[in-house]
């Protein structure tokens, strides 16, 4: 079931102009608006991967990733419930969490004919308590009933390798490794790892030696 977070974002890059649900290409479509294919996806984008490699054959393509930067919870007594408590997440992202989910798109970006837009989103989870024993390997006690758009925050449009360097800070000294890169941007080393991977894959970082096993990079001129 679609949540509400998909369909307002739908209609916000609708527009007035744009139409939903657009069957094309044996596919259906989220947006299209002056010829150009919008694809929101809150899912992983590995999931998407086939099919857009396929639709950027013979069309532009626009895909929307929502990060989740803020996200109110609402708990409820059962499914439709009355409301029992409302608090912050204590979790946020950042436009640095898109880096987590190119891992799986690197294939596919960047491509002349696509644009990937990271957009940072507040939200309000509406969730309940999961019958039952939670999924194996999940330890979630809760079931989430819909994910409702409170704010959109900022958004980043990547188009080339070189956009992906923007992310990166401007002082950051080079040769560098990813232990470097994770003290610049304040963040996990597996966080900058996965940074330096996407980059490399997507040509906007070389690898130029190694000081013991610690791989060294150098932005692509």
């Amino acid at each position: 079931m679609e949540s509400s977070l998909h369909h307002d974002l739908k209609r916000h890059y609708c527009g007035d102009t744009g139409q939903v649900e657009v069957s094309l290409s044996g596919y259906r479509i989220d947006v299209v608006r002056n010829g150009v294919l919008i694809e929101i996806q809150h899912a992983s984008l590995g999931s998407i991967r086939h099919k857009i490699l396929q639709l950027l054959k013979q069309h532009t393509v626009h895909v929307v990733k929502p990060i989740l930067a803020r996200k109110r919870l609402v708990k409820l007594s059962r499914r439709h419930g009355k409301i029992c408590d409302t608090r912050m997440s204590p979790q946020r992202k950042t436009i640095l969490d898109l880096f987590g989910e190119l891992v799986y798109f690197t294939q596919v970006f960047p491509h002349p004919r696509l644009v990937l837009e990271a957009v940072l989103v507040e939200v309000e989870e509406i969730r309940y308590p999961r019958r039952g024993a939670p999924r194996r390997g999940s330890r979630r006690d809760f079931r989430v009933q819909d994910l409702k758009l409170l704010r959109l925050q900022q958004s980043v449009c990547l188009r080339t390798n070189q956009d992906l360097l923007q992310l990166l800070p401007e002082d950051l000294v080079e040769p560098f490794d990813t232990q470097q890169l994770a003290s610049a941007l304040g963040i996990p080393r597996w966080q900058s790892q996965q940074i330096a991977y996407c980059c490399r894959h997507c040509g906007a970082l070389d690898q130029v030696g190694k000081t013991g096993n610690t791989r060294l990079y150098r932005r692509t001129a």
